[in-house]
């Protein structure tokens, strides 16, 4: 009986110590990765998220539902009429494109190495 629950003892703990290494190596490559980011943190030192992707982008269009309560709303006044909703969503999802597209090219030349510009 007691060389049962050495083992099982033994089995627990063999299995805490793997566990163990392999929460610690995937520390340490979320580390490296976060930290060999090519993004510098003197750029975007005291400025908001807004200020980074401009407030035009943000701000694009105020008509638009912003918050989930906003869109929930919505989707409430035009639950009887799924074409009005299918129309509106389309043209929604046409505005948020054309605000992607907007930004697209600032950041992609902020974030490509100089070698492949």
């Amino acid at each position: 009986m007691s060389r049962l629950i050495s083992q099982a003892i033994n089995r627990i703990s063999s299995i805490l110590k793997k566990i163990q290494v392999k929460s610690l190596l995937t520390a340490v490559l979320l580390g490296a990765i976060l930290l060999t980011n090519g993004v510098s943190s003197s750029a975007t030192k005291g400025k908001t998220a807004a200020d980074l992707l401009g407030s035009d982008v943000v701000d694009s269009n105020p008509e638009r539902p912003t918050t989930t309560r906003e869109w929930r709303q919505e989707a409430r006044r035009t639950e009887d009429a799924p074409l009005e909703r299918a129309k509106e969503i389309g043209k929604e999802t046409g505005e948020a494109l054309k605000d992607l597209g907007k930004l697209y090219p600032d950041v992609a030349e902020r974030t490509l190495p100089d070698e492949i510009k």
